[in-house]
């Protein structure tokens, strides 16, 4: 279950740190809500995580795959450009996470 609990919070973080982009500085309503809301989630869920994952896996895992899948969102839907160093930056944040999924016997 935790491993759902971490995703769900994953989720929660990329959808409020996408829609904080649209909010413009908290001056559009439904943006500004749905940021708020989704930074809830992410760190309800997050703390639920820490009850039997170690918060630097878990951190790490977070944080980790959420600048990755805002930066390819920045991409995709604000037209944001990534320069060879950014996409190489991201597949070592990517990387990272999976060797600590894969390889790691710390959690």
């Amino acid at each position: 279950m935790p491993w759902l609990f971490l995703a769900i919070a994953i989720t929660g973080e990329v959808i409020a740190t996408t829609a904080l982009k649209s909010s413009e500085g908290f001056t559009r309503l439904w943006p500004s809500v749905t940021s708020v809301l989704g930074y809830m989630v992410a760190f309800y869920f997050l703390s639920l995580v820490l009850k039997t994952i170690p918060v630097g896996i878990a951190y790490a895992i977070w944080a980790g795959a959420g600048v990755a899948m805002v930066a390819i969102i920045g991409a995709v839907l604000f037209g944001q450009k990534l320069d060879l160093a950014a996409i190489v930056g991201i597949s070592m944040i990517v990387g990272g996470v999976v060797i600590l999924n894969t390889l790691s016997k710390a959690i």
